[in-house]
């Protein structure tokens, strides 16, 4: 799945949509600090009221949100496992009756909790549900209706949602003008801030994948490896700020970690370049080659062998393909961080090429070339000359 089948996926989630259709909802509450169900229960969606199914769409639109290889991640599964979650989600998926899918989802209930109590109670929410895709963009010169060709997608989403403390308040009593201390004893499920989640099958250009399975973390860049390996049985991942580290690692081993910004401007452009072009095909992946092509086009002369063992060296397998996209994300905003002790400058990578560390009286500057006055604050700097400070 890329950004725009899960964008396409997570702007249905709207109460009345005819695109997706949630047939069942399956809640099942656990206690804090054990390994056993409190309590489940399930229901047809549509028999919640209205206000209740906006929370839960929210909600899942908030399982579904993130940038790719840092909260989302589409998981390969393992071939082998024991109690082997692909085998149960299909089967889940497959089900003609609620009670044979909900024999599956407490499957997978089971394999989460196991040997892994929560510090809080948890409630684990289960939907299937239906995504139908237009088949056609829409025409409007043309008889067809859009809607007359669709993809028609079923699905399972789970959503693991902490709870919190019921409030503890001083009331005022106006018919019996007193104060009261009031406490409310349910605790609220925090449907806004999912704690971790996942989606099957993945869904590619209206085509299901049983194979992938996606994984969504409740933080950026940490992912939670027991739930991705023991519940889901996927593959083993890396972040995209894994990627980037492995990445710096291995340029440094080949040219050392003294760099010209305008080459390093160079290499993010050339990999930017490699990204933009590939946009709508599998993102691309650079090997060592790929790396010492880039390098020696920024005008670097490095030695292939060197590339290599530096793959090696750094994730022991020098086949390692890094993710383009992991190394120069959003490219045109994303900034680059210039650290000194006397204060921290952030500039767009395409921008580096300005940049110059100079000697000037024994001291070492920082020089960035511009085209029209700096502002402080909205004031402009007035221009000095080199003499005058």
């Amino acid at each position: 799945m890329d950004k725009k089948d899960i964008a396409g996926i997570r702007k249905q989630f709207k109460v009345d949509n005819d695109l997706m259709k949630i047939s069942d909802i399956f809640n099942v509450y656990i206690m804090k600090e054990t390994t056993d169900i409190y309590h489940h229960q399930s229901q047809p969606f549509e028999m919640l009221d209205q206000d209740q199914q906006e929370l839960f769409m929210n909600n899942f639109k908030k399982v579904l949100t993130g940038q790719l290889d840092e909260k989302l991640f589409e998981l390969k599964f393992v071939r082998e496992a024991e109690d082997h979650s692909q085998l149960i989600l299909h089967k889940g998926l497959l089900s003609t009756n609620v009670e044979d899918w909900k024999e599956q989802m407490l499957k997978m209930t089971e394999k989460m909790i196991r040997d892994n109590p929560y510090e809080k109670d948890v409630v684990l929410t289960f939907i299937r549900a239906e995504y139908l895709k237009p088949a056609k963009r829409r025409n409007d010169e043309a008889e067809e209706s859009e809607r007359d060709a669709v993809y028609s997608n079923s699905f399972i989403l789970c959503s693991v949602n902490q709870t919190q403390e019921p409030k503890k308040e001083i009331q005022f009593d106006y018919v019996e003008k007193e104060f009261k201390y009031k406490i409310e004893v349910d605790p609220v499920i925090d449907l806004k801030h999912p704690m971790t989640g996942f989606l099957f099958p993945t869904i590619t250009d209206g085509a299901s994948d049983v194979n992938h399975v996606l994984y969504a973390s409740g933080k950026a860049n940490e992912p939670d490896y027991r739930f991705i390996e023991d519940v889901l049985n996927g593959e083993e991942i890396m972040t995209a700020k894994e990627d980037k580290a492995v990445f710096e690692e291995v340029i440094k081993d080949v040219v050392g970690d003294q760099l010209n910004p305008s080459t390093l401007a160079s290499v993010y452009g050339e990999i930017n370049r490699v990204v933009e072009e590939n946009e709508e095909d599998e993102p691309p992946r650079l090997d060592y080659k790929d790396v010492e092509r880039v390098l020696t086009q920024s005008g670097e002369q490095v030695d292939s062998e060197k590339v290599k063992t530096a793959f090696q060296r750094v994730t022991d397998n020098e086949t390692y393909e890094l993710k383009a996209s992991s190394i120069v994300p959003k490219y045109k905003t994303k900034s680059i961080k210039i650290n000194t002790k006397i204060a921290n400058i952030s500039i767009s990578p395409q921008d580096l090429e300005y940049v110059r560390q100079v000697n000037y009286k024994g001291k070492r500057c920082i020089m960035i070339e511009v085209e029209e006055d700096a502002e402080i604050d909205g004031f402009k700097m007035l221009p000095e000359a080199f003499g005058e400070y």
